[in-house]
């Protein structure tokens, strides 16, 4: 992951904590006029830390961890100042550096028993112009700016007081038993004998703990994160689960200048729901379709459709499911990582693996067979013409 400092947000003011009035976010207030509401980013980072000391600076990827954070704070253009809260020296200078600002905190919201409640309704004292306070965690570095984005219009856009961030889990919960007792168990969340399969089951929200958003009244006047109209912000459930990295989204970019539609199969076991599903086709652009048991019926329909031939269709796949659309297909290509039943099916082989440009070497390839396909109906033209 390459990355550089970033003195303040581009295309920001000089001033990344001023009160600019052309800068101010505005909200509609009940009245249906414009508030003026100032917003304000904010990470913790307590540089007391048991576990591992100063975690929240150790490098990641050439990048101290708060930066990844920082970084994404202040690409996200959504704030009218970026804070680090810290009571150590050395974090400051990193916080600094990454284009924040500092709340050093006092020695009272500073000890092992501290909450991160009392630490930020302290910064809302000290800050009393700031009327959102956005809490973003230090040690999540696959925070991307659209996340940031995303939330806080939330409260900025749909009138909710407090957002925090989840994810979706599939996960069956059992009570616990006591130590040293007959006493059973007992499911909390499913019924043992109408145990429901993963794609029938919506799952449960669980908080990630990456962003906790607020309005000044509810942290100051009610002493809580989360109050009022109350809403959530679903992400993925893990980084892995994000197979487009940013070459990859450029190549189905490029395909799509290119005239060819491109279509975002997913398999049944990928634990998607129907809201990230949505999401991933608003930031790709693409139609996303979840496949059944058996991909290629899912693909024969979707082609005949469309009135397609095999033979004009550029298939991507991974896993022996994917072995028959392989063997079908035009153009088909598989990972470096794919196991070999898929790379001896395919008739190109990524030497990049999945999720780390393998798609974009794939879209690439394509594009080149497509203007040596043109460039040889040329030359055939030139020929005719000539005999």
């Amino acid at each position: 992951m390459a990355a550089r400092k970033r003195t303040r947000p581009v295309g920001a003011p000089e001033e990344v904590g001023g009160g600019d009035v052309a800068s101010r976010r505005e909200m509609d207030g009940a009245d249906g006029t414009k508030e003026k509401r100032q917003v304000a980013a904010l990470v913790l980072a307590r540089g007391g830390s048991k576990g591992i000391p100063l975690k929240n600076i150790k490098m990641l990827a050439g990048v101290p961890l708060l930066g990844w954070v920082l970084r994404a704070a202040q690409d996200s253009h959504m704030f009218h100042s970026v804070w680090v809260s810290t009571d150590h020296d050395e974090i400051e200078k990193v916080a600094k550096a990454w284009g924040a600002q500092v709340h050093r905190r006092s020695p009272g919201v500073s000890r092992d028993s501290s909450s991160s409640l009392e630490t930020i309704q302290e910064f809302a004292r000290l800050n009393p112009e700031v009327d959102v306070i956005c809490n973003i965690q230090a040690t999540s570095p696959c925070l991307h700016p659209f996340h940031v984005k995303e939330a806080l219009e939330k409260i900025t856009l749909q009138g909710y007081d407090s957002v925090f961030s989840v994810v979706r889990r599939h996960q069956f919960r059992w009570q616990e038993a006591k130590k040293d007792t007959d006493w059973e168990t007992l499911p909390l969340n499913m019924n043992p004998n109408k145990r429901a399969r993963r794609q029938d089951w919506d799952g449960e929200l669980c908080e990630n703990g990456s962003l906790y958003f607020a309005t000044r009244d509810l942290i100051l006047d009610q002493g809580v994160l989360q109050g009022g109209k109350i809403g959530y912000y679903e992400m993925l459930p893990d980084p892995e689960m994000v197979h487009l990295n940013t070459r990859d989204l450029t190549g189905v970019r490029i395909l799509k200048r290119e005239g060819v539609e491109v279509v975002l199969l997913l398999s049944n076991e990928d634990d998607m729901s129907k809201t990230l599903q949505d999401k991933l086709a608003k930031r790709t652009g693409c139609e996303v379709r979840q496949l059944g048991a058996k991909p290629l019926q899912d693909v024969e329909k979707w082609t005949g459709d469309r009135g397609l031939d095999w033979k004009v269709v550029a298939f991507m796949g991974f896993d022996e499911p994917d072995v028959e659309c392989l063997k079908l297909s035009g153009l088909s290509a598989t990972p470096q990582d794919a196991p070999a039943v898929a790379v001896n099916a395919a008739k190109y082989t990524c030497h990049t693996r999945g999720g780390q440009g393998a798609l974009r070497e794939f879209t690439d390839h394509i594009v080149l067979l497509k203007k040596k396909a043109k460039s040889q109906a040329e030359q055939d033209r030139i020929h005719r013409k000539h005999f």
